[in-house]
């Protein structure tokens, strides 16, 4: 998941609906509610660790801390240098694990089914192919953006860092860290909280009343997100109030302004992803035995 949300574009909550912990990481962020806050109030620590699924939330938090940081120069690198590798290596899993999800969750046979995919895969391709816009600025802005921009990391298939370029917020919010803006930042993460909060309720409220018609939205979104991960992109640039904004589309990999498609390193990026999910599916069937 961190390794995921070190790319823009790609979705933590892609990772973890891939290696089968989405619903046990709704369930424990879920967990944070009233009787979460009185047990911190009255110092039962123990209980509270445990009601949060403290080991499970530790291990995954160290695990994402470990690949920001030990693979974001890599992942930046990867993308300065070879990005179209990179993103095939991404459409691989996320087109391999969408297959892998609707063949064990989803019966498309279904009308509910097949309407909730549908509108999922819309849902990702209309943000795929939407320009940035602009939004609210000043401090409301940052706080809403986060709560929006949070949401969208939850899911799988929508970029946080994606949203907040859409949003028109992306630049605030990257100056706000870069010049250690601290009253920007708190109101940026209190918005966060805030979404997460009320977002991941949202989800586990779903999850526990219509788990199956829930999965097949969320697969629908996956299977949609390709169109953001494709790896042949051209750069766009529209004006607006505040000046130019920079942002790309997706184009056929023989378009006149894709000068090596590199096909060779694509494909094998792309096999690659396949054989990544290929073997977290067999891992994790095996565990599951």
């Amino acid at each position: 998941m961190g390794a995921a949300d070190v790319v823009p574009g790609v979705s933590g909550g892609t990772v973890a609906l891939i290696t089968g912990i989405y619903e046990r990481l709704i369930s424990a962020l879920v967990a944070a509610d009233k009787e979460a806050l009185v047990l911190l109030m009255r110092g039962r620590w123990r209980v509270l660790w445990y009601r949060l699924d403290g080991p499970f939330l530790a291990w995954l938090l160290g695990g994402i801390l470990t690949a920001v940081f030990s693979l974001a120069s890599a992942v930046h690198w990867l993308l300065a240098h070879y990005p179209q590798p990179l993103w095939s290596f991404f459409s691989g899993l996320i087109l391999v694990s969408g297959i892998v999800l609707v063949r064990d969750e989803v019966n498309v046979a279904k009308f509910d089914h097949l309407l909730m995919f549908t509108l999922g895969a819309a849902l990702a391709v209309i943000i795929a192919t939407l320009p940035p816009a602009g939004f609210l600025t000043g401090l409301l802005g940052l706080f809403v953006a986060g709560a929006i921009a949070i949401c969208a990391m939850i899911l799988p298939g929508i970029s946080g860092s994606f949203i907040l370029l859409l949003l028109g917020m992306y630049a605030p919010v990257l100056a706000a860290v870069r010049e250690l803006q601290f009253t920007q930042l708190a109101v940026f993460g209190l918005g966060c909280a805030t979404g997460l909060l009320c977002f991941t309720r949202l989800l586990g409220w779903l999850l526990k009343h219509f788990r199956l018609r829930l999965i097949a939205g969320l697969s629908g979104i996956l299977l949609g997100s390709l169109m953001t991960v494709w790896p042949w992109q051209v750069s766009v640039e529209t004006g607006s109030d505040s000046g130019f904004v920079h942002w790309t589309r997706p184009v056929l990999p023989t378009h006149s302004s894709i000068g090596d498609p590199q096909w060779a390193l694509c494909g094998g990026a792309f096999i690659v992803g396949m054989l990544v999910v290929w073997a977290l599916h067999r891992w994790s069937a095996h565990a599951h035995r």
